[in-house]
């Protein structure tokens, strides 16, 4: 069976991507050719990868091919990315991804049907004479919001939140769907069935190239929320990415809550949750550049945190065993074993659940948290549309001068500071499942006071590459929780500049992003 979202049209889809797209996914088709009698896709072809990962594990498919631009521009002349998903409803391992590749190298032709017609836009099943072994082959239309927001249902306290945002203390919430394909969800589980205004949502009609501006939830692209949050009316804002598996959280005046927080605090007060109070903790993970934060709360509730590289497929095996119930990375991804995919939305309901419980703001309860198990200063420094060749010497000589000898409890003098080097390495992971074994992940330098800088490289299209310089400082002491984070980290990224060389070796003169 085969799930597929995108925004915008599926006719004529070849006129605008690279063969290398198709090629892609007829070798996703041929490994299920003896299973694909049926597609099943969102109305309008429309699916969050939430929705996707829910209705694969809801109906049982064999597996799942999505169609999207993720975070990134979008549009003919954007990117575009094709992901597979496994019976499981999380992205497909290693192992899959390069079985794919080995197949895609023998292909020599593949048969298209041109002249197929589906109406995208009607509900119900349509079907079709191909000539092959089914007959006849079967495409079913589906609501694109029905099944997921029924699991939704089976999660929260709707009740609880809904007079949260209708009740006698209601909060005003601003939400900014960013043109992707969030906008059908927003509208009708926020605003259909939750209660908040229909004005309470933003850019929710889904644009093919998301309006001209990237679909990153964060403080660059999510300006709009940013500046209507900022005059003090909203007490909760929250921004999509154009699949709907990332998010932002803001609070009164467009108080921001990072992503590593983030999922620490819901870490903190899964008890607000029915799910959780019913199925019970019995870890969390975290990827590596993701914060230590999330350690701080798993140690003072007594489960085990597990480190991963960056990619929801590695939290998938963990919670296929039982291991894990909330996983979250840097990058605004959370979820728990609810999917096996991150969840924006989740998340974001999470958080107003969270709200509704404490009858705290946004920034109270960020501020608790910190006052009870400390402050991690934390910041992402993105250098983007590197050339690959420059990225990847940076990389090799930063990994040859950090694990040498000589290195290791060298000391760093940065005005007043003083940091010693504690250990260094270049991340590997051994996965505790099935000892699968997966090098190369990131370059780590952990000073003694607890601080750490980390260095990972990865591609932001076929052409150019994105290298990202994590800093982490954590503070106990609540009198030193309101300083910025860049100016604590300041001393930390002096040294990350100092021993790559990035700004000399680039010609940059800083960093593209910075969250």
């Amino acid at each position: 069976i085969f799930l597929c979202k995108r925004i915008g049209s599926i006719q004529g889809l070849y006129n605008f991507y690279p063969i290398h797209i198709y090629l892609y996914v007829c070798v996703c088709l041929l490994i299920f050719k003896s299973l694909i009698g049926r597609l099943v896709i969102g109305q309008n072809g429309i699916l969050s990868t939430p929705a996707v990962s829910c209705i694969i594990r809801k109906i049982k498919a064999a597996g799942g091919i999505i169609l999207t631009a993720s975070h990134s521009p979008g549009g003919p002349g954007g990117e575009f990315g094709v992901k597979f998903e496994v019976a499981n409803g999380g992205p497909a391992p290693d192992i899959v991804s390069d079985k794919i590749y080995q197949i895609s190298k023998t292909l020599e032709e593949y048969a298209i049907c041109p002249d197929l017609r589906v109406d995208l836009s009607r509900l119900g099943r349509q079907e079709f004479d191909l000539e092959n072994k089914f007959k006849p082959f079967r495409v079913e239309i589906v609501d694109s919001v029905d099944i997921y927001l029924n699991l939704l249902r089976s999660i929260f306290d709707f009740n609880a939140i809904r007079n949260l945002l209708t009740g006698p203390n209601q909060i005003k919430i601003r939400i900014d769907a960013m043109n992707g394909v969030m906008g059908p969800y927003v509208r009708r589980i926020l605003c259909d069935e939750l209660g908040a205004p229909a004005n309470s949502a933003i850019n929710c009609i889904p644009l093919e190239d998301f309006g001209g501006q990237p679909p990153d939830p964060n403080l660059m692209y999510a300006t709009a929320l940013l500046e209507a949050m900022r005059g003090g009316e909203y007490g909760f804002g929250a921004a999509f990415d154009a699949d709907g598996d990332r998010y932002m959280i803001l609070g009164q005046n467009g108080f921001f809550v990072n992503a590593s927080d983030s999922l620490a605090i819901i870490a903190a007060n899964l008890s607000c949750i029915p799910y959780f109070c019913q199925m019970g903790v019995r870890g969390f993970g975290r990827s590596m550049p993701t914060s230590t934060a999330l350690d701080k709360v798993a140690k003072v509730m007594k489960v085990p945190v597990y480190e991963t590289p960056t990619g929801w497929r590695y939290f998938s095996n963990l919670m296929d065993s039982g291991r894990c119930s909330l996983c979250g990375e840097e990058s605004f991804g959370t979820g728990s074993d609810h999917l096996r995919e991150k969840d924006g939305l989740w998340a974001v309901l999470v958080w107003l659940s969270i709200l509704a419980a404490r009858k705290q703001s946004v920034e109270e309860i960020v501020r608790d948290h910190w006052t009870k198990f400390g402050r991690h200063y934390y910041c992402r420094f993105d250098y983007e549309a590197l050339e690959p060749r420059t990225a990847y010497f940076i990389m090799r000589d930063l990994e040859t001068l950090i694990t040498d000898k000589s290195f290791s409890h060298q000391q760093f003098a940065v005005g007043n500071n003083i940091y010693s080097v504690e250990r260094t390495d270049s991340f590997e992971y051994i996965d505790p499942v099935d000892g699968t074994v997966t090098k190369r992940q990131g370059l780590r330098i952990i000073f003694s006071d607890a601080s750490r800088l980390i260095f990972r490289m990865s591609a932001s299209s076929h052409v150019r590459a994105t290298l990202r310089i994590y800093a982490e400082s954590y503070e106990k002491d609540p009198s030193q929780h309101n300083k910025e984070p860049q100016a604590v980290l300041s001393p930390l990224i002096a040294i990350a500049l100092k021993i790559s060389q990035i700004h000399e070796r680039t010609g940059r003169k800083g960093p593209t992003v910075i969250t």
